[in-house]
């Protein structure tokens, strides 16, 4: 059961400190956006350069942007541990996850909240991860999506089919009163932004997340 805090809730202009406040956890989860896949601009691979030369912990990047058939093997080339991309934006996700694994990192796909998972099940083979969100993605702070829960299980079950090491993680809206429900349905990757940046101790938030979780373990 790994937690994941997503710098989104961090504070920007002290981005070093931020990330050191979560050194107990598993993943830096950081959003790339480029304003046109979503609606929102955050930051690209100048910083994620940057911070992979602080950070105690592995990067987790989820590319919320156009073409990342060019531009997610950068992420991977520059030393981030897990790289994921979104299938409705990829042309090639085979070619992209290969790519990506060439690197050196963990290859994943994310799907939004109104994607069907079962038309790239058959993907599985090529990537470590898949990323089931929970809002849609674009903006920190929004609301669970609790009716996601079914996908969940629908890709817990696909990995188990098709055997392997495939985490399924789960971003948007997971904090104390949600995680638990993310465990039970199969999840095993946990992204949360306030419910760990917002908290007075960002290590006791960690851990409080995870014991959650591991409570309700699938």
């Amino acid at each position: 059961m790994q937690i994941s805090p997503s710098i989104l809730a961090s504070d920007f202009a002290n981005l070093q400190s931020e990330l050191e406040a979560i050194a107990t956890a598993d993943w830096a989860h950081v959003d790339v956006m480029d304003n046109h896949f979503v609606p929102n601009l955050t930051l690209g691979l100048p910083v994620v350069e940057a911070l992979l030369k602080v950070s105690p912990v592995p990067l987790d990047c989820h590319l919320m942007i156009d073409d990342p058939d060019r531009w997610a093997p950068g992420y991977a080339e520059a030393g981030a541990g897990s790289v994921t991309f979104h299938v409705e934006a990829a042309a090639d996700p085979v070619a992209t996850a290969r790519a990506i694994r060439a690197a050196g990192a963990r290859a994943a796909f994310a799907v939004k909240p109104g994607t069907d998972f079962a038309p790239y099940e058959e993907l599985l083979p090529e990537v470590d991860m898949v990323l089931v969100m929970t809002v849609e993605p674009g903006f920190g702070g929004q609301s669970f999506m609790a009716d996601q829960m079914p996908k969940v299980r629908q890709v817990r079950e696909a990995v188990r089919r098709h055997g392997g090491e495939i985490w399924v993680q789960v971003d948007g809206g997971v904090a104390a009163d949600t995680i638990e429900q993310c465990a039970e349905a199969g999840a095993d990757v946990f992204v949360a932004g306030s419910a760990v940046y917002g908290k007075d101790s960002v290590p006791d938030a960690i851990a409080d997340l995870r014991a959650l979780a591991l409570r309700h373990r699938h």
